[in-house]
């Protein structure tokens, strides 16, 4: 009985070993995807300047709406129903959920696709520039193909098997972005019109996910080859007897129909769907909003989307922080339900450091995007332009990080409907923002709208998890010493900017504007981190006990014990 059990345990063991060295593979791929994704913006930016620029930002959000439309939700799905069969052994039944569910998904796609192609004009003028409908048209090959790369994607995860989600991921955003500034390169050479050099751009997103779903094909061919040689071998060594229970499938008669499977499917990906589609509702909105309102006041639509391009000078860099969060995100669903059917107490405490420590992350990179918004802005975009906006822009930063870990804690929670409604919610803040505040104060208008709509569903997420928690409200004064923290680092990085500045003009003249305002970006992001971090230990907002949570926590908390920045008497 003994080893038997010493057996299981060490299954169990080896099992989630796999599972955590999958995962952590996969959050690598997603951090290394988003971050190429994310900053693609920038030579898109700098090679075709803002007026192409935004085009491809009016653009991209319609894309990723309707992608979402049809595709979210559905690689979770479908490792879920692939899971389940895979464990009772009934492995044609799995190919089947996977066959089902590419038959959903590319009828959907395939709607999809004539949306956009037939669309175009349409949605263009929708946006309020013509320039748009070559890029509608560009990008919308690329839902012909990512429905089944979804779909193999969830196949291979239900198996526990993350190498081919993960590669798939780094491929699709390598072959992107190198399509598009090989496109742009060339486009530019050619003198093309903006419309036409963004519709380069988008294209990346198509040879993207032709060069991903390639790479899935091949490994989805090497699997059904194992699988067929594992099935002949299981029939050659069982007995007479035994032949008929060594295959992969289950009894013919118990498969259940096409149809029904479908809707299965399709009911259990819904929720999902609900829940992701709304963040790019909010860009979807300024898509629509912010370019029509400033023709309203008097620009022409190349003047439009110029300044649609500079609103979008900041999101590059706040996409880059909250997707962070949406790694931090794929762990909160399992750990806070594990928390939930579990000890009442564990679940408060898990979810308010799990809350209080994001939100901490979040500030800081808010109030440092918002105090380096010149330099990092000349850096990046060569201009000063709209830093202002850039500024308030990167407010949302905090609210974006908070939102997405909400988001996550509320689905462990069992609440997956939450934070769909918390975001329609935003949705609504935000057009009412954009058609009061835009028209008076253009772009920083539409900054101000998104702070406020980001700031209204963390508050909604807030107040939830506190009631199904339990968790008792704070008083005011435990935000005191985050905020202490943050106004030092910000004091910190305004001094940097007034001295290093004249300091780099006089020793480095030969560094030019750019460069002068890299060094001070770079040595802000570092000076920045340092002076925060030493605050939060200081001023107790963060101690010892929590700090020996980190990975690597214990070892950092007795260096800094022993530098005495712990505040006296703090009791672990």
């Amino acid at each position: 009985m003994s080893t038997e059990k010493g057996t299981q345990e060490q299954t169990v063991t080896v099992g989630s070993s796999r599972l955590l060295k999958g995962a952590a593979l996969l959050a690598a791929a997603a951090v290394f995807s988003k971050l190429l994704g994310t900053l693609q913006k920038i030579p898109l930016q700098n090679i075709a300047g803002d007026g192409a620029f935004g085009i491809y930002n009016a653009v991209y959000p319609l894309y990723l709406l309707i992608l979402f439309l049809a595709t979210a939700g559905f690689p979770i799905t479908v490792a879920k129903f692939v899971q389940d069969r895979a464990a009772a052994r009934d492995h044609a039944g799995a190919r089947r959920v996977a066959a089902a569910s590419a038959l959903l998904l590319t009828a959907t796609g395939v709607l999809c696709f004539l949306l956009l192609y037939f669309g175009a004009d349409v949605l263009a003028g929708w946006i309020g520039t013509a320039a748009a409908a070559p890029a509608i048209r560009s990008i919308s090959y690329a839902l012909l193909l990512v429905p089944v790369l979804s779909v193999l994607r969830g196949y291979f995860q239900g198996y526990g098997n993350m190498v081919p989600t993960a590669v798939s991921q780094a491929v699709e955003q390598t072959v992107r972005v190198l399509t598009m500034v090989l496109l742009l390169l060339y486009l530019t050479e050619q003198g093309a019109g903006d419309g036409d050099i963004a519709a380069g751009a988008t294209f990346g997103s198509v040879t993207g996910a032709a060069g991903a779903l390639l790479l899935l094909l091949f490994y989805w061919q090497r699997s059904k080859d194992r699988s067929v040689g594992r099935r002949e071998a299981a029939e050659r060594s069982a007995a007479p007897g035994e032949a008929a229970r060594a295959g992969d499938a289950g009894p013919a008669g118990t498969q259940e129909p096409l149809g029904r499977l479908m809707a299965s499917i399709g009911a259990y990906a819904l929720p999902i769907c609900l829940g992701s589609i709304m963040t790019p509702i909010l860009n979807l909105i300024d898509a629509f909003t912010i370019p029509r309102l400033l023709l309203g006041g008097g620009a022409d639509p190349a003047e439009a989307m110029r300044q649609f391009g500079l609103y979008n000078h900041g999101l590059p860099l706040v996409q880059a922080v909250t997707m962070v969060a949406s790694s931090l995100s794929a762990v909160l669903v399992p750990a806070i339900a594990a928390a939930k059917a579990g000890d009442p107490a564990q679940l408060q405490i898990r979810t308010e450091r799990t809350v209080r420590m994001t939100g901490l992350l979040g500030l800081a990179a808010a109030a440092g995007l918002a105090s380096l918004t010149v330099p990092v802005n000349v850096m990046l975009y060569q201009s000063e332009e709209a830093s202002g906006t850039m500024a308030l822009l990167a407010l949302t930063a905090l609210f974006g990080t908070l939102n997405i870990v909400l988001a996550g804690v509320l689905q462990g929670l069992g609440a997956v409907n939450a934070p769909a409604l918390h975001l329609l919610a935003a949705a609504a803040v935000k057009i009412g923002g954009s058609l009061l505040l835009v028209p008076r104060w253009g772009i920083a208008g539409a900054a101000v709208s998104a702070v406020l709509a980001f700031a209204a569903a963390s508050a909604l997420g807030l107040a939830e998890v506190r009631r199904l928690t339990g968790a008792p409200q704070r008083p005011g004064s435990s935000a005191l010493a985050p905020l202490a923290s943050a106004a030092l680092m910000c004091a910190a990085l305004g001094a940097l900017q007034l001295a290093g500045g004249p300091l780099l003009g006089a020793l480095a003249p030969g560094l030019g504007p750019r460069g002068q305002a890299s060094v001070l970006a770079l040595a802000g992001v570092a000076l920045g981190a340092a002076v925060y971090a030493l605050a939060l230990l200081r001023f107790g907002a963060v101690n010892r006990a929590e700090l020996e949570q980190l990975p690597g926590g214990g070892k950092l908390a007795s260096a800094l014990t022993k530098l005495r920045l712990f505040p006296q008497g703090e009791r672990l």
